[in-house]
């Protein structure tokens, strides 16, 4: 027998891992418009970048040691940036549990033929971190998007290092504390835990991964959109707002929003709390019911920004009717888990969510299940 419809459904059911739910409070009517129609590099369109930058370096608390560009093609277009022009100055170890990890993997090794050491896991699960050998450069990626797994904290990295540490953060800046540090290049885009749109992506290097730049010449030729050398010197208004190629002003108006709305807040902590809110409110969700179990089963590696859950009995086909149903209700939008992974569902939990919207959720799950299986 199904059962009824739910009274209460989401406010906001924007529950995609990408582009992700717009800050509470959005409308596109709020957004600076002064700037569009303008040259970005008039006077207006390097000061508003500019204030991106240092919005972001203030929120995400990034020390004075480490320069922060806004460049081409979101997160995919930052991390291949920097290994394009910074790995083959050293062996490589890649670490790989979802799809776009492997992806990095697929780079280095059939594009810049590198031979790196790749330590692998599966969905939900990660690589084994004592095994990594820090005298290579490494690359990761903080928090799988696609498999809901996540590195525990960087307690891993070792401080005394002799290579560089390449970190994909895009679904874990701005939801988990990052140890800079630690960090010698961090790579995001604003469309995760900001909810800001696609297309532009963020480019962090600390002091070892600048002078790596100055010191060291890859062997392949670099497209221009990858060049952070001019002259034979780092390209520094890269870090000034000064973008390699043309932005779009209105998505660094977009994002600009969003980051006045996390100070309004409480800033870093306040948006990890957020997202730790909202993971707790999906767990309690999936440990009440039987037919749902998350994809990582270890909670110290589970992500609480894209929670990947498993649902008993399905394949691709009944995943994609169970999204469906959502959809058509206005109940959820976009929570079929991504294509390469294990059939399951996948809930964005970061700070852009409304917890209240999390716990409205849970109903409506036990609707689409009773929907296809009575």
């Amino acid at each position: 027998m199904t059962m009824s419809k739910p009274a209460n459904t989401p406010a906001r059911p924007f529950f995609s891992s990408g582009p992700c739910a717009k800050p509470p409070g959005w409308e596109a009517s709020k957004l600076a418009t002064e700037s569009l129609g303008r040259s970005h590099r008039a006077k207006i369109g390097k000061s508003r970048l500019q204030l991106a930058i240092d919005l972001m370096r203030e929120v995400l608390q990034v020390p004075d040691t480490h320069r922060i560009g806004i460049v081409p093609g979101s997160d995919t277009g930052a991390i291949e940036m920097a290994m394009w022009t910074m790995l083959g100055a050293r062996p490589v170890t890649m670490l790989a549990w979802e799809s776009f990890g492997e992806g990095w993997v697929t780079d280095v090794n059939k594009q810049l033929k590198l031979n790196a050491t790749v330590l692998n896991a599966p969905y939900g699960e990660i690589p084994d971190l004592s095994a990594v050998d820090f005298s290579n450069d490494v690359v990761f990626t903080w928090n799988g998007t696609t498999s809901g797994a996540r590195v525990p904290n960087g307690d891993w990295i070792a401080d005394d290092r002799e290579g560089l540490t390449f970190n994909d953060a895009t679904s874990a800046v701005f939801a988990y504390d990052m140890p800079w540090d630690k960090l010698d290049v961090t790579t995001f885009s604003w469309q995760k835990v900001l909810g800001g749109e696609g297309a532009h992506g963020v480019l962090i290097l600390g002091p070892r991964a600048v002078e790596r730049l100055e010191n060291y010449t890859p062997a392949w030729p670099l497209p221009k959109v990858f060049r952070l050398m001019s002259k034979g010197a780092l390209a520094e208004g890269v870090f000034k707002g000064e973008t390699i190629n043309t932005p779009s002003m209105l998505a660094v108006e977009d994002v600009i929003f969003a980051l006045d709305w996390a100070k309004s807040v409480g800033g870093l902590q306040s948006l990890m709390g957020r997202s730790d809110a909202n993971a707790a409110a999906l767990g309690k969700i999936v440990a009440d019911r039987t037919w749902l179990g998350h994809l990582a089963a270890d909670e110290a590696t589970r992500s609480k920004t894209s929670v990947c859950l498993t649902v008993e009995g399905a394949d691709e086909a009944f995943i994609k009717k169970f999204a469906a149903l959502l959809e058509a209700e206005g109940a959820a939008y976009d929570i079929a888990g991504y294509r390469d992974a294990p059939p399951g569902l996948r809930i964005w939990c970061g700070a852009t969510v409304d917890t209240a919207d999390i716990e409205a959720l849970g109903p409506w799950l036990d609707w689409a299940y009773s929907q296809l299986t009575s």
